[in-house]
């Protein structure tokens, strides 16, 4: 297990993560260019919106982040390995670590976990088992941030699942900048 000072401290320096497959060594990595998702103004497309209107979906947060973190690494390729699922089990009994869950009825289908110091929130990874469930969390978890005030959200990079809500992409230096501000301040998650 990666200890949490270890990864606290890797994220404060604009850091992260990844195991390189399932069962590989962890590596640390930066993104220069550094994804990010506005928190005021985000943007969220209207076909999207009106899907999310009409969804029969329930969310929680931190109620199974066992199973979130579990979700997010069943696929065929992943850098999610059981020591990063341990690592941030860990971080989430310490409190740093969250999960947004997406239900329809009694089924978990969706989600996504990050890690939350200051006012910055590093969103790791999504899931989804119905089509949109990991968009609607993270629609859920940007309401949250927005409403609690945060300052960054860190999406490390673009990917197919996040780039309809049009990232920032922003250089490195500008990357920790803005981290350096939101780790001035404190905000609760819950």
């Amino acid at each position: 297990m990666i200890p949490p000072r270890l990864l606290l401290a890797a994220y404060r320096l604009g850091a992260f993560p990844m195991a390189l497959g399932r069962d590989g060594p962890v590596a640390w990595f930066t993104a220069d260019p550094r994804a990010i998702l506005p928190i005021e103004g985000f943007y969220v497309p209207r076909r999207l919106a009106r899907f999310l209107r009409r969804a029969p979906f329930r969310y929680t947060v931190d109620r199974c982040f066992a199973a979130v973190i579990e979700g997010c690494a069943d696929r065929e390729e992943t850098w999610i390995s059981d020591e990063m699922i341990a690592s941030y089990t860990e971080l989430h009994r310490l409190g740093y670590a969250h999960s947004v869950e997406v239900w329809q009825e009694e089924e978990l289908i969706g989600g996504l976990y990050g890690v939350h110091l200051g006012a910055a929130f590093f969103a790791e990874s999504m899931f989804h088992r119905v089509s949109n469930a990991s968009k609607a969390a993270l629609v859920h978890l940007v309401e949250r941030l927005r409403a609690r005030r945060f300052m960054l959200l860190d999406i490390q990079e673009v990917t197919p699942a996040t780039e309809p809500f049009r990232p920032l992409l922003v250089t490195r230096a500008e990357y920790l900048a803005r981290l350096e501000v939101a780790l001035r301040h404190e905000r609760p998650f819950d």
